[in-house]
């Protein structure tokens, strides 16, 4: 087999389970090895160290594969691997039908990633390596899954980079455009042929599920108590609110929700489910509020969404322009009342959901990345209700954690604002996360309780 020979001076990230070799790293190549193929890697003493695939066009110029000799990465390989996939899923993924199967560099099939639909997998051959292997892999899932359906969505910009180009298409049977699945007991539409990436994004599974406590407990800042009220003959507690009246709404006690950039409405639904009052779902795109607004229909929560089809940025500054307007108005201060006040502007919530796409795709890209997350989190703690919640993520690699933490902690001195951390959290448990690979460390996910400095 042709081999790969190291630089002796470069870092140990291969020995700490790295599995990306560069081409800055590598010393000299023997054999030949043609795109694709197997090589073995070697320290510069010559012993074997790893076995991966060979891309001289990339950057990444080996991606390893296994640490053992390995002969073909073949049907029976990726049989192997997929096996341990499922196991893993099954073992730590009891409730619901769609998943992610396989997470490239985590489940040691660098370049690979497979999304679970119920009998429909989704599949996405990011590198050069995979790509060569592409029937071999169709027939390793069908062999262990044993599927309906194999989609392919390999139509992301990463493949150019491998010298690529963008494809979809079905690998196996009759795909359909959209399925449904359950997750967290609620019930997605996903649309597998036109949606983000593989049609949904499944890493934030149980952060969505996180948000349950914070969605009831709030019927007594309206005035509404229970209280003992006499039915056929029995005392029995029901909701009064300040008047004495008794509220029939059943969701009295629950919250106000805003949920930036909703995609397909998940934190929304989750919401719903545990008891939220009104939920405001938001996203710039029209394809992924018509999605959210099938999924609310899906699980019967119509009577309590209201969707917007805006710009977050622009939103979240016209509702915390309105508070001040209002607030401005009402501490008898004096303002041009003859402007009228910001059209659509001055709602606030019990919680704030910001759940944005990547600001920072490269390392280049962060400074302007830190500005964006300011902004939204700075508007978006301003529209919290005083002791009430901020729910915040950040998928970008490059926003290290220490990083997303003082953006939000600046965000909230120029706020006037003391948050509370009550929830920390990463990638669901179909995103495992190798020790040593720092770019699988990518999602941040924090609940924050917002109070204000003037009123402690």
């Amino acid at each position: 087999m042709p081999s790969v020979i190291l630089e002796r001076s470069r870092k140990k990230r291969l020995e700490q389970a790295h599995p990306w070799i560069f081409k800055n790293e590598i010393a000299s190549v023997d054999g030949n090895p043609s795109p694709g193929e197997l090589v073995s890697v070697m320290n510069h003493q010559g012993r074997f160290l790893a076995a991966g695939y060979y891309n001289p066009a990339s950057q990444i110029t080996v991606r390893v594969v296994s640490y053992q000799p390995l002969e073909a990465m073949d049907t029976s390989f990726f049989v192997r691997r997929f096996r341990e996939c499922l196991q893993h899923r099954e073992r730590f993924l009891k409730d619901g039908d769609a998943y992610r199967l396989v997470y490239g560099e985590a489940d040691f099939l660098p370049g690979l990633i497979v999304d679970r639909f119920g009998d429909i997998l989704v599949v996405q051959l990011l590198t050069l390596g995979m790509d060569r292997r592409r029937n071999e892999i169709r027939d390793a899932l069908a062999e262990v899954v044993q599927p309906t359906a194999i989609y392919e969505r390999s139509d992301v910009s990463i493949r150019e980079l491998e010298g690529l180009e963008q494809v979809k298409g079905p690998l196996l049977g009759d795909c359909p455009r959209y399925v449904t699945v359950t997750e967290n007991g609620l019930k997605i539409k996903v649309d597998i042929v036109e949606g983000q990436k593989t049609g949904y994004f499944f890493d934030q599974r149980e952060n969505r599920a996180a948000i349950a406590p914070l969605m009831t407990g709030w019927g007594a800042r309206s005035g509404i108590t229970l209280q003992d009220v006499e039915e056929n003959g029995q005392l029995v507690k029901h909701p009064v609110n300040k008047s004495g009246k008794r509220v029939e709404f059943p969701y009295w006690d629950g919250a106000t929700v805003l949920e930036c950039f909703s995609h397909t409405g998940s934190f929304t639904l989750n919401a719903c489910q545990h008891g939220a009052k009104k939920v405001t779902c938001l996203d710039i795109s029209e394809h992924a509020i018509e999605s959210a607004r099938e999924n609310v229909r899906l699980n019967g929560y119509e009577d309590r969404v209201e969707f917007v089809v805006e710009d977050a940025f622009q939103y979240l500054r016209d509702q915390v322009k309105g508070t001040e307007e209002r607030a401005a108005r009402a501490s008898g201060q004096k303002v041009d009342t003859s402007k009228p006040l910001t059209a659509g502007g001055g709602k606030t919530f019990d919680v704030v959901i910001l759940d944005p796409p990547a600001f920072a795709k490269t390392r280049n890209a962060v400074k302007g990345a830190c500005r964006g997350y300011k902004d939204i989190n700075l508007h978006g703690m301003k529209l919290v209700n005083e002791g009430g919640y901020l729910v915040t993520a950040s998928c970008s690699f490059h926003m290290r954690p220490d990083l997303f933490l003082s953006t939000i902690k600046e965000a909230a001195e120029d706020a006037g604002k003391i948050l509370r951390l009550v929830e920390w959290r990463a990638a669901g448990k179909d995103h495992p996360q190798i020790l040593g690979v720092e770019e699988g460390h990518y999602l941040k996910f924090a609940i924050f309780e917002v109070r204000s400095k003037h009123l402690l």
